[in-house]
């Protein structure tokens, strides 16, 4: 019957999407000769590089190494420690002392109302001189110049916030299965490079891990103080700056950042947990996201075994195939490994319980724990 058709039609669209992203997303600094040096060179202290750090004594060292790479451009390196309880002091200090640009905010009694990295963010801003700020979370890895092109790139584009999606390091069984549907679940649904001509507040987006503003804009949009109680800090922080009628990008930075978030499954599950179901506004969105994955991107491929015989078979088969040239067109943009493609049904059942478990404890009133905080949230 012809009505079985419709099967087709809503992963052909997302396809749609998706190849749309795969082919015109522009990268920052596209053109470059690598490693070539511009404009920037000859305004030393441009930018401040500002990280908030809590127990990062893993990532922290390597994150400075790169960072202090960048050159003159860089003014100072503004660590927020977070009240930590590993070396990540030590490892401040070791570099403070090492380089004068090197300094340290104190942690401060987190206020009522305020998420942890929200309020290091807002208390480093306040405390950087530079005309534009740079934050890093201590796990990204800068490349050489990054910080450079990243404000050419922003310039030439007239934005005040430039958010460079990185490169997702992945070295484990869990990290190479899991941490692509990341990019499979925003690049979907999100049509990147229609961001680049409309300005509207549901285009922002942003990935917390690389965010370049200009400081003066940043307070008058309120920075972080706007988004104080947000665990989904970049996204939302990208689309208040749109809805106060400035300019915000994000573009493709694997070339100028790479970020490894997770190193095991506990830290997958338990990272992507805390900003699953507080992502969504509304509860109907976050229904409506968990049933577009249950039906689209997960049903076809079992539906199609248990009808295989039948037309219903053939078309649930067809649905599969366009949701695996989506993680195909995916996975060659962002360099994937490709036996994931091939997981896709197992990934994709793991993102839809780790989505209920993360509404679960929402709903429940446990909320949802990071580095040793509670945040509870309505369910």
């Amino acid at each position: 019957m012809s009505y079985l058709y419709l099967i087709l039609i809503p992963p052909a669209l997302f396809l749609a999407v998706t190849l749309w992203n795969a082919l015109a997303w522009p990268e920052v600094g596209a053109g470059e000769r690598e490693g070539a040096r511009g404009a920037t060179e000859d305004e030393p202290g441009a930018l401040s590089i500002l990280i908030p750090a809590r127990d990062e004594e893993k990532n922290l060292a390597a994150c400075l190494d790169a960072a202090l790479a960048q050159g003159a451009v860089v003014g100072e390196i503004l660590i927020y420690d977070d009240d930590s309880s590993d070396r990540t002091p030590a490892i401040i200090e070791a570099y403070a002392r090492k380089d004068e640009r090197v300094r340290v905010l104190q942690n401060a009694r987190l206020p009522a109302g305020w998420c942890g990295k929200n309020f290091a963010c807002w208390r480093l801003a306040e405390a950087a001189r530079s005309g534009w700020m740079l934050y890093l979370d201590a796990d990204a890895r800068l490349a050489p110049y990054a910080a450079e092109k990243m404000l050419r790139e922003a310039r030439r584009r007239r934005v005040t916030l430039l958010s460079c999606w990185p490169a997702l390091e992945a070295r484990g069984f869990w990290e190479r299965l899991l941490m692509p549907m990341l990019n499979f679940v925003v690049f979907t649904l999100y049509p990147a490079p229609l961001s680049l001509r409309r300005r509207d507040a549901s285009l922002g987006l942003a990935h917390g891990a690389c965010l370049l503003v200009e400081r003066e804009t940043y307070f008058s949009v309120g920075g972080h103080s706007s988004v104080r109680g947000e665990l989904y800090e970049d996204v939302r922080l990208a689309q208040e700056w749109r809805e106060r009628g400035e300019a915000s990008l994000c573009l493709d930075g694997q070339r100028l950042v790479r970020v490894r978030m997770y190193d095991s499954l506990t830290e997958i599950w338990r990272g992507f947990q805390k900003n699953f179901y507080p992502a969504f506004r509304r509860r109907s969105s976050f229904v409506g996201f968990m049933a577009l994955h249950l039906f689209v991107f997960l049903l076809p491929f079992v539906a199609a075994p248990l009808f295989a015989s039948t037309r219903a078979g053939r078309m649930f088969a067809a649905s599969a195939a366009l949701v695996l040239l989506m993680r195909a067109a995916l996975a060659f943009r962002f360099r994937q490994a490709w036996w994931s493609v091939a997981l896709h049904p197992l990934s994709e059942a793991l993102l839809i319980a780790l989505g209920l478990s993360s509404w679960l404890r929402c709903a429940s009133g446990r909320g949802v724990s990071w580095k040793g905080r509670r945040y509870r949230t309505a369910g």
